[in-house]
């Protein structure tokens, strides 16, 4: 049996293909069905590498019995977030204003046929304790809100159209972006930082390279030595965790512990991206051997695993194997170790890693951390320190190559235009301050793909981009991938560089700022009408893309002369404008466009 999902392009929406549920792409057919039979809509959203995801897939999406609730009494719609993150979006925003909590994957939400929400949740279990709600509790009583209580419904959609709306930037010119708020944003973040782990607040925790990334460039600007403290400890103990894959580089998704030892396993490629770039930074400002070889692992991890022979990145690696085991692929049990390694290896590396320690991950295995690092084990070895280092370095290499017999965790091979642009401007950070002009030219690579089969002149003002073949990009796409062409017109310019630059600059100014108010909306302005329509300044796992929109026009208006550079630093105060009031009312939320506020000043 098939569902709907067979012939989409989406992994994601693969992976579903087969089961009872009566699955439905986004899409009109799906829509005007839900309208006709007057029934609520199932949307279920998630990505190809998330365990949670595969976990409600096997416990409820695979069962018949709840299959057949879905089916008879929804319309049932399942979207890759990864394909339309305008979707996720806007129903995350919307389930954390009726939920009252934080969103994340799988988002479960019940629609009316008319797109609005009116209960969400993320994963329901499909059995829990007493007194918890499961999946198939969940389903009948949104079956019998929906059929009983239409009245409370329209009202609290009323309600949450007003909620949608008042999350909008609202211009104020009384807000001043000043020392003040750049101060306010420190203090923040000194409040939330962990001094004993690094990172900010608790488990689970999350990189937030942004917040990162703005207190490295304000220890440069203003000489904060507690931001460079801060991010720099932060760096370190996130490298050092198991939040880094210590035998393949590359970093995992979060933390579930706030330690980073044990991570969701899950590789993206717009993390790596971002940290590529942020520990090259780090590396420049430092010298830190440390830094240098998180940048080395990740860079090598990327091209080894990750770059299409097309010169485009895929999206991710899975958390889970094959066999659905989540954290499989990179866990050793203690005698597989052993067998791998010399005796020399082991009597360093057990320490080193932790494995003289107890297990780690599911109180039987180990998932590798620096437990004890290379110079405090030649002080307690009494060896050189350059010769534990070699034997972890040639012990690492056997690891990896042991590891690579194991069945591989699946790869989503989806080549997402602002994913990629996020790892260009990544490796070109590192190529420049490592001097490795072969990730300059992999860099290269990817940006003639992107140009070539995602750009397309219209022969009028601006051109258009696609984030993936056929589908039109988002504003994420455009402003991450100017930021990749400028990054590589500096380090390697091209003749080709600039005008593509400006190219994508004018197609974003026209697709997708706010005309009449400033900044930059997350759809196109001829997009499908969603429920809301998002401007996002607040970064995420990823920047914002106005803060990057805003910053990379910015420095393009310092490249350009006449109108042209005037078009497009007004379009950056207009954006900055839009802004300031949500700004200094939550700094550290928008660390992004903090970073614009000082590059105006400079």
């Amino acid at each position: 049996m098939t569902n709907h999902l067979a012939t989409q392009a989406s992994l994601y929406l693969q992976q579903h293909a087969q089961q009872p549920v009566d699955w439905y792409p986004w899409g009109a057919e799906a829509l005007a069905l839900a309208r006709r039979l007057d029934k609520p809509i199932l949307l279920s959203i998630g990505y190809a590498a998330c365990h949670w995801c595969h976990v409600m897939a096997r416990e409820s999406f695979s069962d018949p019995a709840i299959a057949t609730l879905i089916n008879e009494g929804f319309v049932a719609i399942k979207v890759d977030r990864e394909e339309r993150p305008d979707l996720d979006m806007v129903y995350q925003m919307a389930h954390q204003l009726l939920r009252r909590s934080g969103g994340g994957w799988p988002l479960t939400i019940f629609l009316s046929p008319q797109g609005m929400p009116f209960y969400s949740g993320t994963y329901f279990p499909s059995a829990a304790p007493e007194g918890q709600a499961t999946f198939r509790s969940v389903l009948g009583s949104v079956s019998t809100v929906w059929s009983e209580q239409r009245p409370a419904l329209a009202r609290q959609d009323q309600a949450l159209r007003l909620a949608l709306a008042a999350s909008q930037p609202q211009r104020d010119d009384q807000a001043v972006l000043n020392a003040a708020v750049q101060t306010q944003a420190r203090q923040q973040l000194a409040t939330a930082f962990d001094a004993r782990h690094g990172g900010f607040g608790a488990a689970p925790k999350f990189p937030q390279p942004s917040e990162l990334a703005y207190l490295l460039h304000l220890s440069q600007t203003d000489g904060q030595t507690q931001a460079r403290d801060m991010a720099l400890f932060s760096l370190r103990k996130m490298s050092e965790g198991g939040l880094y894959d210590q035998i393949g580089g590359g970093f995992f998704r979060y933390s579930v512990d706030a330690q980073w030892q044990i991570p969701h396993f899950e590789k993206m490629l717009c993390d790596n991206g971002v940290l590529l770039a942020l520990y090259a930074d780090a590396w420049a400002l430092t010298g830190e051997p440390l830094f240098r070889r998180v940048v080395e692992g990740t860079a090598t991890w990327a091209l080894r695993e990750m770059q299409a022979d097309t010169g485009g990145f895929y999206a991710s690696l899975a958390a889970d194997d094959t066999q659905g085991r989540e954290g499989h692929f990179y866990v050793w049990p203690s005698e597989e170790l052993r067998q791998a390694l010399s005796s020399q290896e082991w009597d360093v590396c057990a320490a080193h890693w932790g494995l003289v320690d107890a297990p780690n991950f599911e109180g039987r295995t180990w998932h590798l951390r620096v437990a004890r690092p290379a110079a405090q084990l030649a002080a307690t070895l009494q060896r050189p320190q350059a010769l534990v280092e070699e034997l972890i370095a040639s012990a690492s290499i056997k690891l990896r190559m042991a590891r690579d017999q194991r069945d591989p965790v699946p790869r989503d091979a989806k080549v997402l235009t602002g994913w990629t642009a996020l790892m260009i401007t990544g490796l070109v950070r590192a190529a420049r301050v490592c001097q490795r002009p072969d990730w300059l030219k992999a860099a290269r690579s990817a940006l003639d793909f992107l140009r070539q089969q995602r750009w397309a002149e219209d022969g009028r003002s601006s051109g258009h981009l696609q984030t993936l073949p056929g589908q039109a990009a988002f504003l994420d796409d455009h402003a991450f991938l100017l930021e990749a062409v400028l990054a590589l017109q500096e380090a390697d310019p091209q003749p080709q560089d600039l005008p593509f630059a400006e190219g994508l600059a004018l197609a974003m100014l026209a697709q997708f700022e706010d005309r009449d108010r400033g900044g930059f909306f997350f759809t196109r302005h001829d997009a499908p009408a969603l429920i809301h329509r998002l401007k996002p300044g607040a970064d995420a796992a990823t920047p914002s893309g106005n803060g990057v929109a805003a910053q990379a026009l910015l420095a393009l208006s310092k490249q350009v002369a006449g109108p042209q550079a005037a078009l497009y630093r007004l379009a950056a105060e207009r954006c900055l404008r839009v802004f300031a009031a949500s700004v200094c009312a939550d700094p550290a939320s928008y660390t992004s466009l903090l970073r614009l506020q000082m590059l105006f000043n400079k």
